[in-house]
Parts: structure tokens; C-alpha cells; sequence
């Protein structure tokens, strides 16, 4: 039978019970949104990989520590003679899930589209100049210079059959922006350990355990995957029994949720910031009553606003103590990171409105600021907060609150003017931050930098840390950039996100600092 939110709050109106014993063999898992797309390659977004590495698999992967683990590659290398050729040996006998073998040509394939237009992963291959299948088994990665990091940046390029794909016509990945649709925005065929078997997007999907999946055969067999964007109606649904685990725990919950019998909670720090961002091009802003120019283009608006936002009262009030501030754009996970870039200078309304007067917005401006509501924790509640604290300069903002599946297309067409959005680092790396959010939009880079920040300068050094082979002059360079960024307020970061896992108690599940879960590593009491 489907269970539908509609059949959740009926089991919770008709049963006050605390969480029931169910089957060891069938996971019920709730989260607060869904999956955007199926397509291996369309976003790179978190709660998109975290369902799609269930279905297909890697090159490498990390574990809870953040170390990086063989998958469908068992060694990596530098050639021998030869540092711009990573060499990759993958595992044999691997199948997919239609029964096609899995071999190089199928990396060659998902390489070079993960490379290719729409994708959101292209950025992350830019330094590869070519791939090449050497044998079955073997593939060759011709970079553009020596690229010691580079086995950090497949962890989340996901490796498709390529028969499969050219017979269903997959060459070209979805252009997700524009709306577009193809074959693997609702199908898979991967070698991962469960198989899609149920997808109705935004409501229900099922895995089943692929019976011939290469690794030890988890105790999970089967996974019903339920979004449940309301906080209440989801952790309701714990407590009633209608699901086994819930991956975003409202923070507002965690204490009575750790003090329920049958109940277990996990927590730590993930690997994510959480920030706003702002159109810095010359353009007027779309939302402004400011017509004739863009007051965000101005950095002493932008330093106004760092200095107005009150990190510590969102921790206590909005976070209830859930997540650690800071004022740099990368969590103390990420290479580069320091104290000193981590510090926050002291909240200053009247020094705040001192720099909007003199940048000429003394009287303030207006503005929309556009929110996810189901996706990050308490994202909408974070953004309310921060009008409060804007208004208290002149910023008269308006909240526009959407789910992330309507607001990703909006931030990634740069058709917004003000956006939160939370960033993960799944290399441990600041190159993955500059390349992403810093450097000039380009094909290659700047995916995600929705503000069209541009510095020439910094594009030039974030594009020689691909290449780098001294790691202490490039962690030099990183300094640097960082440095500048910081410098210009390219960012108004707010905190490091905190996970809570919720479970039945007879479940264990470690947070993940990537907030991947990998559900085949569940183990029962």
C-alpha cells in the first residue's frame, strides 16, 4: 500500500504510540525534501547524491572520518614518469543493475559527461584534459598539469553504463534550469547496492537490495524513502512508527526526541556552511526600489550587513544552540581554514548604519530575499531572522520562501537578487569553494557563484591551485585568495550547520559529515 502523507497523519491521528518494532530488513526513511533530479550528473546538490549513491557508485568515496575509500575504483596513482596521468584501477566483476558489465569504457563515458554543457559537476573535472580506457580495467586521466588532489573531486561523479545511456540517449545531461526532462531524470541503472524500483517524485520512492551488488549484503533490503517537508507531521511520524529513521531532526526537537523511549539521536557538525548571497554586478537589482544601480555592488553595504548580522542570537534563539558561527564560508573540515578567518567582528548597529550612509543608502533600500524552506535546517526561520537584523539599517526586505526544487532553478538561472544557500565541501579542499562560488561564471567554473562576483586576479590563482604540486606555496595562494574574499564580503556566512539523525533505538546510524548516510551501513540490535 502507498504511504502518502495523507496516510501518515491518519496513523498519527488514530495511534498515540511510540515507535513500533518493525522489519530489520525494510527501512522506512524520511527527510524533508527530495531528490531534484535522478540524473547522475544534472545537480550538485546534497540531498540529490545522498539518495542517488544509493542506486549508482563512484570512483572513491569517504567514510564517517572524511578519509577517502576505494568503491568502484580499487587504486589510484600517479603515473609512473609521468605527473600530469592519474591512473585509476577499477574493481572486477562488477555488474549493473540491467546486467551489463562494468568496465573503463563506462568511466570514459560518465567522465566526459560530467565534463560536458549543463552539468553541475563539470567544474570538478576542469584540470582533466582527457580520459582514456587503457584495458577493461584501467583508466588513465590526462590532466592539464600535476593534480595531487585530484582523486578528492569523484566522490560524487557517479558512474553510468554507457550502452545504456547512448541506447536511452543520454549523451547530453538534463538542462535542469530550463525544465528539461530526459530518460534518467526518472530511471537508473547503476552497479550501487539497492535498485529503483518506485519513484513518485516529492511523495515516494522504493529501493530493493541489488542481489548481486559487489559488496557484503546489508542488513537493509529494502528502503522506502518518504519527504516530509512539515517538522511536526515528520517527526510525528517517528513517533508513531510510520518511519524508522528521520534525517533532519528540527532542532527545536532534539532534546524531547533524545529523552523518548525507543527513540536514538545522533549528532555533529557537518561539513557545510550556511549563507547569504547578493548580486554584485553592476545591473540594477529586479526586487529593489533602488532603479538606477545596485546598492550590493557596494562593499560597504556589504560590510554593513556582516556587521549587523548577530550570529550568536541565531545560534541561541533560532538554533537553539544547534550550529557554530562564523563569518568565512568553509567549515573547519576544509584545507585553508583558519581561527583567524573564522573570527566574527562584533555585532555594530550603529557603525553598520555609519557605512550605509556613506555608501549613500542612508535612508536604506528594499529588496526580496529568496529561501529555501526544506532543505537546509530551519533555513526558512534562519532568513527571517536576518530580515529582522537588516531592517535595523534600512534594509526593508522582503522573505520569498519556496521549496529547494523551485528555488535551485531560480538561484541557478542568477534570477534572484538576495539568496541563502548552504555550501558542503566534499573535497575537504577550498579550490572546490573558489571553483564553485568565487571564480568569474564561466563554462567550467562558477556554477554557483549567483552573485557574478568577478575578480580577474582571483581567477588566474584559483586556477593554478588545479595544478599546484608545492603544497606550501599553494597553501599560500589559498591564503590569498581568501584573504580577498573576505576582503570584498563576497560572502555573508552565518553559521556551520549542525545534523541530527533521530532513529528507532535499535538502529545504529553515524552522522555523516558529508550528511551522506549510506544505509547500507545500518546495523540492528
Amino acid at each position: 500500500m502507498r504511504t502518502t502523507l495523507t496516510g501518515i497523519v491518519a496513523g498519527l491521528l488514530a495511534s498515540s504510540m511510540l515507535v513500533s518494532a518493525a522489519s530489520a530488513e525494510t527501512l522506512r526513511w524520511a527527510r524533508q525534501s527530495d531528490a531534484l533530479t535522478l540524473d547522475p550528473h544534472s545537480q550538485n546538490q546534497g540531498v540529490t547524491h545522498t539518495f542517488n549513491h544509493h542506486i549508482y557508485e563512484t570512483l572513491l568515496d569517504r567514510d564517517v572520518e572524511g578519509a577517502l575509500q576505494p568503491r568502484l575504483a580499487t587504486d589510484w596513482y600517479v603515473k609512473e614518469g609521468d605527473d600530469t596521468v592519474w591512473v585509476f584501477e577499477l574493481r572486477e566483476g562488477v555488474t549493473f543493475h540491467g546486467g551489463e558489465e562494468f568496465t573503463a569504457e563506462d568511466v570514459v563515458f560518465s567522465i566526459e559527461r560530467a565534463k560536458s554543457e549543463n552539468s553541475n559537476m563539470r567544474q570538478l573535472h576542469a584540470d582533466v584534459a582527457s580520459v582514456t580506457a587503457v584495458d577493461d580495467y584501467t583508466v588513465e586521466f590526462q590532466m592539464n598539469g600535476p593534480s595531487p588532489l585530484y582523486p578528492n573531486n569523484v566522490t560524487n561523479t557517479f558512474i553510468m553504463d554507457k550502452g545504456w545511456s547512448e541506447e536511452h540517449d543520454l549523451q547530453s545531461v538534463q538542462d535542469f534550469g530550463a525544465g528539461e526532462e530526459n530518460y534518467s531524470v526518472r530511471n537508473t541503472n547503476g552497479t550501487g547496492p539497492y535498485v529503483l524500483t518506485e519513484r513518485d517524485p516529492d511523495v515516494r520512492s522504493v529501493l530493493n537490495v541489488n542481489e548481486n551488488w559487489w559488496g557484503e549484503a546489508p542488513a537493509v533490503t529494502e528502503i522506502i524513502y518518504t519527504p516530509i517537508a512539515d517538522n511536526a507531521t515528520r517527526v510525528a511520524a517517528l513517533l508513531s512508527g510510520e518511519v524508522d529513521l528521520v534525517q533532519d531532526v528540527p532542532v527545536q526537537d532534539i532534546e524531547r526526541l533524545a529523552g523518548t523511549a525507543g527513540v536514538k539521536v545522533e549528532t555533529g557538525p557537518e561539513n557545510r556552511t550556511i549563507y547569504f548571497g547578493y548580486a554584485m554586478d553592476d545591473e540594477p537589482l529586479i526586487s529593489s526600489n533602488i532603479t538606477d544601480e545596485n546598492p550590493f555592488a557596494n562593499p560597504l553595504v556589504r560590510e554593513a550587513m556582516n556587521i549587523v548580522v548577530d550570529r550568536d542570537a541565531i545560534r541561541q534563539v533560532v538554533m537553539r544552540g544547534q550550529s557554530i558561527p562564523t563569518c568565512v564560508n568553509m567549515p573547519p573540515f576544509v584545507s585553508g581554514w583558519t581561527e583567524e578567518l573564522d573570527a566574527c567582528p562584533p555585532v555594530d548597529v550603529e557603525r553598520a548604519r555609519e557605512l550605509m550612509a556613506e555608501a549613500g543608502y542612508a535612508d536604506g533600500f528594499s529588496v526580496t530575499l529568496d529561501t529555501p524552506n526544506d532543505r537546509y535546517v530551519n533555513d526558512e526561520a534562519i532568513s527571517q531572522a536576518v530580515v529582522g537584523m537588516l531592517g535595523q539599517i534600512g534594509i526593508d526586505v522582503t522573505l520569498a520562501s519556496r521549496p529547494v526544487a523551485q528555488h535551485s532553478p531560480l538561484i541557478l538561472n542568477n534570477e534572484t537578487d538576495f539568496y541563502l544557500l548552504g555550501w558542503g565541501v566534499p573535497t575537504f579542499d577550498s579550490a572546490y569553494i573558489f571553483n564553485d562560488l568565487v571564480h568569474t561564471k564561466t563554462d567550467d567554473y562558477g556554477t554557483y557563484n549567483i552573485g557574478l562576483y568577478s575578480n580577474p586576479e582571483l581567477d588566474a590563482k584559483i586556477v593554478s591551485l588545479g595544478t599546484m604540486t608545492d603544497l606550501e606555496a599553494r597553501d599560500q595562494v589559498v591564503a590569498e585568495i581568501w584573504e580577498q574574499v573576505q576582503e570584498d564580503h563576497v560572502f555573508l556566512t552565518v553559521h556551520v550547520q549542525m545534523l541530527a539523525y533521530a532513529m528507532r533505538d535499535d538502529m545504529t546510524l553515524a552522522v555523516h559529515p558529508e550528511n551522506q548516510p549510506n544505509m547500507t551501513t545500518i546495523t540492528f540490535e
